[in-house]
C-alpha cells in the first residue's frame, strides 16, 4: 500500500528548487527560504519560472517523487519521470492487451461504465442533498438517461460505439451540471465544458485539476510498472499518456467534479479569485490556486471504503489501488478490471 505523504506546491514565482543532501531547498535570488526532507513528499507541483535543479530532478524521479511543472495559469508543461519500475513482463502484456480488440474493448468498457455510473451517482447526491435548491426533476432526468447509458455499455461490441455513448453521456451529465452549482454569483455560471483553454471560472478548476489526477493516474501506473503511454480506450499518439487518461475517467466525477463544486459552494473561491485574459482565458489567481490545493490535499487525507477490497483508505490512495488492479487483471490474476463504482 502506497503511504499518502505530503504534496509541495510551489505557488511563488521567483523561486528556484534545488538538492542539498536529501533536501529539497528553496532560493530566491540565491538565499535559501525553505528546506524539506525528501523523504517527506509524495510530489512537487510548481508554477514557479525559475524552474529546478536537474539534481532536484533526478532524486526526484530515482526516488519516486513526483515532479511537475505549470505556467501562472495552470496549464501543464512538463514532468519528471524516472525508470518505469517492476517487470518487464507486466508491460509486454500490456502491449498484448492493446492489440487484442476483445480484452481492449473489456478493460475500457470497465472505465467508461464506472465513470457514468459515477456521475450519475454525483446527479442522485445532488438531488438528495439539494432537492429543494435545485431543479430535480431536471436531474433526475439526466439521472435516469445515464442509466440507460450504463445499460448499453454493458453491452456494446466496439470501442468506437464505447466511445460514441461515453460522448453523449458526458453530455447529458455536464447538460445539467449548473444545477449543481448552489451560488448565485454569476462567475459561476456553467454552460459546458471549454478546454483550450477554458473559457469561464468552472472549466478552470476542472481543467486544472483534471491535469493534477492525470498525473497523479500516470505516477501510480508507472509504480506498478505498466507504461502509462499505452491505452484501451485512448488512442495511442506521441506525448499522450493514453493509458492514464483511461484510468482518470472513472474518478473524474467523484474526485474532481464534486471537490469544484464543493470549492464553489462552500465559497472557497469567488468572483475575485480569476484573471479573465483579453482572448477570454480564464485561469485561477496565485491565491485562490493555493487555497484550492490546500483544500484538494486535505480532501486526498478524507477516508472512504473501496468498493471492491473493502477495506478502508485515503482518497488519495485510491487511484494507486486501481493501478495495482489493472496490473493483476493484465497479468491475468484476476478475472477483469474491477471498476471503482461510487456510491
Amino acid at each position: 500500500m502506497r503511504h499518502l505523504l505530503n504534496t509541495l506546491y510551489v505557488f511563488s514565482e521567483d523561486l528556484y528548487l534545488s538538492l542539498d543532501g536529501e533536501n529539497l531547498v528553496a532560493k530566491r535570488s540565491g538565499k535559501e527560504v525553505s528546506r524539506i526532507p525528501l523523504h517527506t513528499l509524495e510530489s512537487v507541483f510548481t508554477f514557479s519560472y525559475m524552474g529546478a535543479s536537474p539534481a532536484l530532478m533526478g532524486a526526484c524521479a530515482e526516488r519516486g517523487i513526483q515532479l511537475a511543472f505549470f505556467d501562472r495559469r495552470g496549464r501543464f508543461l512538463a514532468d519528471v519521470q524516472g525508470e518505469t519500475s517492476g517487470s518487464v513482463l507486466l508491460r509486454k502484456e500490456q502491449y498484448a492487451v492493446s492489440v487484442d480488440a476483445d480484452k481492449r474493448l473489456e478493460i475500457a468498457r470497465n472505465c467508461i461504465l464506472a465513470k457514468v455510473f459515477n456521475c450519475r451517482w454525483v446527479l442522485e447526491r445532488a438531488t438528495r442533498d439539494h432537492g429543494l435548491r435545485i431543479d430535480a426533476e431536471r436531474v433526475k432526468g439526466a439521472s435516469a438517461r445515464l442509466a440507460a447509458s450504463i445499460a448499453e455499455i454493458r453491452t456494446c461490441a466496439s470501442l468506437e460505439s464505447l466511445r460514441g455513448i461515453e460522448g453523449d453521456a458526458a453530455a447529458v451529465y455536464f447538460s445539467v451540471f449548473n444545477e449543481l452549482i448552489l451560488s448565485n454569483d454569476d462567475t459561476f455560471i456553467f454552460n459546458g465544458r471549454s478546454k483550450r483553454p477554458p473559457k469561464d471560472a468552472v472549466n478552470a478548476m476542472l481543467s486544472l485539476f483534471y491535469t493534477v489526477l492525470s498525473i497523479d493516474c500516470s505516477a501510480a501506473l508507472r509504480g506498478v510498472g505498466l507504461d502509462p503511454f499505452v491505452g484501451f480506450l485512448h488512442t495511442d499518439r506521441p506525448g499522450r499518456r493514453s493509458l492514464a487518461l483511461d484510468c482518470m475517467e472513472e474518478f473524474r466525477p467523484i474526485l474532481v467534479d464534486r471537490f469544484v463544486l464543493t470549492a464553489i459552494n462552500n465559497r472557497i473561491v469567488n468572483s475575485k479569485s480569476f484573471v479573465v485574459r483579453e482572448t477570454g482565458e480564464v485561469y485561477l489567481t496565485d491565491q485562490a490556486r493555493r487555497a484550492l490545493f490546500d483544500l484538494w490535499q486535505k480532501r486526498k487525507r478524507e477516508s472512504l471504503v473501496h468498493p471492491f477490497l473493502k477495506e478502508k483508505m485515503p482518497r488519495g490512495v485510491c487511484v494507486y489501488v486501481q493501478a495495482q488492479l489493472l496490473a493483476k487483471a493484465i497479468r491475468g490474476q484476476l478475472d477483469g478490471y474491477p471498476p471503482f463504482l461510487w456510491k
